[in-house]
């Protein structure tokens, strides 16, 4: 594992009870950083909280109201949030649009897409008071590219997509970066909630002719958290085994 420079940086991530955002936790702690797990999942965070020698604040990232009790909690055990990772996200059902279930399809834009704006929405004022902050979004190949049956994903996550090129360029007077990363399908828990059919068909149009491993993510991720990423913001960094290269 190649070293990252981290030391004395504090970051959150959520969703990084388990999967892609626990790796992306262990990667950030193995490179010097102190790591707060936010979760909706308490039990979940405090246990990998624990494995980290971090915390753990139960959050939920669609609700704005806990979102700030999260900050707020947060800061009663770090001087500051100098990271913050948008991992959180959910994939919904794989239906036709037309048949889409409605109150799904809310559900994943609260999670994917407002769950990103509530969290920077908190964090962002208190990394511009510090003068310094690296965000960095989990999108997917599917915001670029759409996947069939997953109409609902694929919008949210191209959605994440523009607010990081948006937030990029709002920020570009200060000392702030905004990246996203747009991984193919990596092998998670989040694979339980899509159906074999759509797992076959995400496989099918890899190059690589594998799926993608949580650490390959999380490498990048710490990267793009480090204070040696000065010149990247609004960007897209593609992982996608060769699916899709723009």
């Amino acid at each position: 594992m190649n070293q990252l420079d981290l030391q004395g940086r504090h970051a959150v991530v959520t969703g990084g009870a388990s999967g892609l955002g626990l790796a992306i936790a262990e990667r950030l702690k193995a490179s010097g950083a102190a790591v707060t797990v936010w979760d909706l999942d308490e039990t979940a965070g405090r246990a990998a909280a624990a494995a980290l020698s971090g915390n753990s604040v139960m959050a939920d990232v669609s609700d704005l109201a806990s979102v700030a009790s999260a900050v707020a909690a947060t800061l009663k055990a770090a001087p500051a949030i100098d990271i913050l990772i948008n991992n959180a996200g959910i994939s919904g059902p794989n239906d036709k649009l037309w048949e889409y279930p409605v109150e799904e399809w809310h559900r994943v834009f609260a999670v994917n897409v407002h769950g990103v704006f509530n969290c920077c929405r908190a964090v962002v004022p208190l990394m511009r008071g510090r003068g310094y902050g690296r965000i960095v979004n989990i999108a997917s190949v599917a915001g670029k590219d759409g996947n069939p049956n997953a109409s609902a994903y694929s919008a949210s996550k191209a959605a994440v997509i523009g607010l990081t090129k948006s937030l990029g360029k709002e920020l570009a007077d200060t000392a702030i970066r905004v990246n996203c990363v747009t991984p193919a399908a990596v092998k998670t828990p989040l694979f339980a909630q899509m159906s074999q059919a759509h797992i076959d068909y995400m496989l099918g149009k890899i190059p690589l002719g594998r799926f993608g491993e949580p650490h390959e993510v999380a490498a990048l991720v710490a990267w793009l958290a480090t204070e040696e990423c000065s010149f990247s913001t609004g960007a897209v960094f593609d992982l996608s085994g060769g699916r899709s290269t723009y």
